[in-house]
């Protein structure tokens, strides 16, 4: 075989595993996503619960730089503090091994099996749940044929003096060769962007006989410092939180590998020593059969002996990274900043994301309900500057909330977060339309100068009266998106009504006194706009409760 097909059947046994890497990560994101936004929200301080969460969203997204990257858009969007952070990361290292062993299955032995086997449910089935179990079995095999393909472009190399010559650099049994393998497992990681691919490339140069043991323990090694990037890479413009929790990443592998490397030799006896078999044993075919399943062993002794050893010293770690990277002074921009790209993250914590910024618009609108009010009575215009500054805020929100969800929206979902995500869209516009229509009741109210009121007496109690309702029946509207309170529908759309007529009753009312010459005519004007702008409002809030019907529903 030349060099140009070793290469090219290199690349396209990669490309067959990252298609199925992704196909299974895809499918089983889709039959637990109700699990991973179950586990994110039982969130606590707990560190060991933190370790557990880490844990499982990594074995369902089959990355651990997936999970840091989440996290650290988790920490950006308030959802998580940073030793809550650093416990998930600490879990995600412990279960991408899960991937190691699934590769560590006798590479290609199963690999059409399970494409036979998975692509017919996948395929055929009306029912989603066998759809994404198919598409699961299917993304395995093509795993399997991917390293079974790579595997065949290695094979020539092991007659190829030249690469050999160059190998043995990295086979040796001391710690200059350890190094530099950890090295270059570190750089290839780099460049590739997934310690999973980058595991199933040394499984495969070592199940073929190309490299030894040792050489491949120490790579893997460099893996787990090289995937460390991603999230560093992604937390460049994110709050300083989500920048420490990404450092803390970096230094808790850096810190796990020094730690190995100094008993490096003493470690890779233990992994002999434990795992059946000789991992250097070659077959007759000039394979090594026994290898792989010493690699999945290294690689989850490795990342579970870091976690027992730097898990006490949590609270310490935290302190570290937030001393290296000190809080700058600058003014927290209003604005919804997600992390990673939208189209290629994970749906459950997208949505994540975005109830904590569904939430911080509700804060805003509270906010600027209570300033509003206070202008209607002093007409200070700070007052109406941050009414204003307010409204631009929910504007930017809502554009940047619509765009990424999407975008998310783009990638396979569940039909649950599916109606989550279409409704959230729709929640963020009618708070964006309140918003609108608070601007709109204080610069009616700007038509007056500061010290004159636009009415008084009873048509002004009247007014702030039915101001009061109207934002109760807001408030009303809105609980269960967040807690699992089921609305009434009917009750919304009847409540709703009868604010509706109470606003046409006491717009009538002020008329009739301003044709007794109670009131000005300019006061009958900015009252009826000020009203409609209520009533406006009193029907957004109606559309949120229904759309968090929507959402509620089973």
């Amino acid at each position: 075989m030349d060099t140009f097909k070793i290469i090219y059947t290199m690349l396209g046994g990669l490309g067959i595993f990252f298609f199925g890497m992704k196909q299974m990560s895809d499918s089983l994101q889709q039959m637990a996503g109700d699990v991973i936004t179950k586990v994110i929200n039982s969130l606590t301080t707990n560190r060991l619960l933190a370790v557990t969460v880490g844990m499982i969203v990594t074995m369902i997204v089959q990355s651990s730089s997936v999970t840091t990257v989440m996290v650290v858009g988790f920490v950006n969007a308030g959802l998580m503090q940073l030793t809550q952070a650093i416990g998930v990361i600490f879990g995600s290292n412990i279960g991408t091994t899960i991937t190691g062993w699934i590769i560590s299955i006798k590479v290609g032995k199963y690999g059409l099996l399970f494409i036979g086997l998975g692509i017919f449910p996948a395929l055929f089935s009306k029912n989603k749940r066998y759809q994404n179990l198919g598409k699961v079995v299917f993304g395995v095999g093509m795993i399997f044929l991917g390293l079974q393909t790579m595997s065949g472009a290695f094979k020539p190399l092991r007659a190829n003096a030249e690469f050999l010559n160059l190998v043995s650099y990295f086979s040796g049994s001391d710690y200059g060769s350890y190094f530099a393998s950890i090295l270059m497992g570190c750089l290839l990681t780099v460049i590739i962007q997934s310690s999973s691919a980058m595991l199933g490339i040394t499984i495969a140069l070592a199940s073929t006989g190309i490299i030894n043991f040792n050489t491949a323990a120490a790579l893997v090694l460099g893996e787990n410092i090289g995937t460390t990037i991603t999230a560093i890479l992604a937390s460049i413009g994110t709050s300083t939180n989500a920048k420490r929790a990404a450092r803390a990443h970096a230094i808790f592998n850096v810190l796990g590998v020094l730690a190995i490397f100094a008993v490096l030799p003493l470690y890779i006896n233990f992994i002999e020593m434990i795992i059946p078999g000789d991992a250097n044993f070659i077959s007759s075919d000039g394979s090594k059969p026994n290898i792989a399943a010493h690699i999945a062993a290294s690689h989850t002794i490795f990342n579970v002996s870091a976690t027992l050893l730097f898990l006490p010293f949590l609270p310490a770690l935290a302190r570290l990274v937030t001393r290296i990277t000190p809080s700058p002074e600058v003014k927290k921009k209003p604005r919804l900043e997600i992390v990673g790209d939208a189209s290629e993250i994970v749906p459950a914590a997208a949505i994540a994301q975005v109830d904590a910024e569904i939430r911080k618009m509700k804060d805003i609108l509270d906010r600027m309900y209570k300033v509003t009010s206070e202008y209607l009575v002093d007409g200070s215009a700070k007052k109406l500057a941050k009414i204003k500054d307010y409204e631009l805020i929910t504007d930017n929100m809502q554009k940047e909330v619509t765009v990424f969800l999407c975008q998310v929206m783009e990638k396979p979902m569940s039909s649950e977060q599916t109606r989550r995500a279409q409704g959230l869209v729709k929640i963020a516009d009618e708070y964006e339309s309140i918003a609108d229509y608070l601007e709109r009741i204080a610069s009616y109210r700007a038509r007056f100068k500061d010290s004159e009121a636009v009415v008084s007496g009873v048509s002004n109690d009247e007014y702030f009266e039915f101001m009061k309702k109207v934002w109760e029946f807001f408030e009303m509207s809105t609980v269960g998106l967040f807690e699992p309170i089921s609305h009434n529908e009917t009750d919304i759309v009847g409540k709703s009504e009868k604010l509706r007529v109470l606003a046409d009753d006491i717009r009538d009312k002020h008329l009739q006194r301003v044709s007794k010459k109670e009131y000005s005519p300019l006061s009958a004007l900015t009252y009826s706009d000020m009203v409609v702008a209520l009533r406006k409002i009193r029907q957004h809030a109606c559309n949120v409760g229904e759309t968090i019907t929507l959402i509620n529903q089973k």
